[in-house]
């Protein structure tokens, strides 16, 4: 059938007959068909959208997924927020009693909530999720990693150190300074705020003084390192620290002399000087200080000043011998032995 023709039913003589169709007919027609289409799509469009106020078929079908995704995200925070507090949990417990157990410091804030710095590593999420929910979830996910991470290696230095749990015992400073002969010394000021017995004023006493003769052994009072030794005029006087690990450090000041020097090692119940009256003192005594993690602490605590002068001179001399068969030679034993 030719396009240029067209097929009408003439009533009078009852037949179809050819007419001819137009040249602007066969060009507008399928135009006005389409223009006629586009609006009424158009239409149907508005009314869907703005009279009805329904959502085109893709944009419900995209608003699902999103909801669906915001609620695994939603169950997601859930889950960090419940991980943060166990974490939080675990960090208290870390600080307040695994590290304060073997002296070791507490681990800062600033090192266990530290962020990301430099360049914004999160920016492409900006186009991406304009309600910053799926940027907030990350970042929480990122630190939470990170406190996790410095938590496993606090742990990992606990475990560590709690395998010298044994050497702990020997080194806290649990002994008088001096043989508690009553006989011999007096308590001449304890720890606390006093009267200074040199200006008058009040100030704190970081330590305890043992009043006694000049040239009285002092002793270790726990295993460590002789950390300073110090010869003054004034002040502390003559001083010897030493760092007992664990977190754990003494003082014995004014002494009259020193016997060790820095750098040694050395057992509890070992002599490091004898007392004395040097340095800012207003009469010969031993001046005798515990410090932990950089605090000075009641040595009272530390010390039992009832044991018997005779149980005190067995330890001391219990710890020279195991020093001295340490130190010797075996060939040094052996003649020390036919001597005896």
């Amino acid at each position: 059938m030719s396009d240029n023709k067209k097929y009408t039913f003439n009533p009078r003589t009852l037949m179809y007959e050819v007419t001819k169709r137009s040249r602007m007919s066969r060009v507008f027609g399928p135009l006005l068909m389409l223009v006629v289409s586009v609006v009424m799509a158009v239409i149907y469009f508005w009314i869907y959208v703005f009279v009805l106020d329904l959502e085109l078929p893709k944009t419900a079908l995209l608003k699902k997924q999103n909801a669906e995704w915001c609620s695994k995200v939603e169950v997601l925070n859930r889950q960090l927020d419940s991980y943060e507090e166990a974490l939080s949990s675990l960090q208290m417990r870390d600080d307040g009693i695994y590290r304060s157990i073997f002296g070791m410091n507490e681990i800062p804030s600033e090192v266990r909530n530290a962020g990301f710095g430099g360049v914004n590593r999160y920016a492409h999420y900006d186009d991406i999720d304009p309600d910053g929910l799926l940027k907030s979830t990350a970042i929480r996910l990122d630190v939470l990693t990170k406190k996790t991470y410095v938590q496993s290696r606090s742990f990992d230095e606990v475990a560590l150190l709690s395998k010298r749990a044994g050497d702990m015992a020997v080194c806290i400073p649990a002994i008088p300074p001096i043989n508690p002969d009553p006989s011999r010394y007096r308590l001449s000021s304890g720890f606390g705020y006093r009267k200074d017995p040199i200006n008058g004023r009040t100030a704190r006493h970081t330590g305890v003084d043992f009043a006694m003769k000049p040239g009285n052994p002092v002793y270790a009072t726990g295993d460590g390192v002789v950390e300073s030794v110090k010869f003054e005029f004034f002040g502390y006087g003559n001083q010897v620290v030493i760092d007992h690990g664990f977190g754990y450090k003494t003082r014995y000041a004014h002494l009259k002399a020193v016997g060790v020097v820095e750098g040694m090692k050395i057992k509890r119940g070992e002599c490091v000087g004898q007392t004395g009256n040097s340095g800012k003192s207003s009469g010969p005594h031993l001046h005798y200080e515990v410090i932990y993690k950089g605090n000075h602490v009641n040595p009272a605590n530390y010390y039992d000043l009832s044991i018997t002068p005779e149980e005190y001179s067995v330890m001391v001399q219990n710890t020279a011998d195991a020093s001295k068969n340490i130190t010797l030679h075996p060939s040094h034993k052996r003649r020390e032995n036919r001597r005896s």
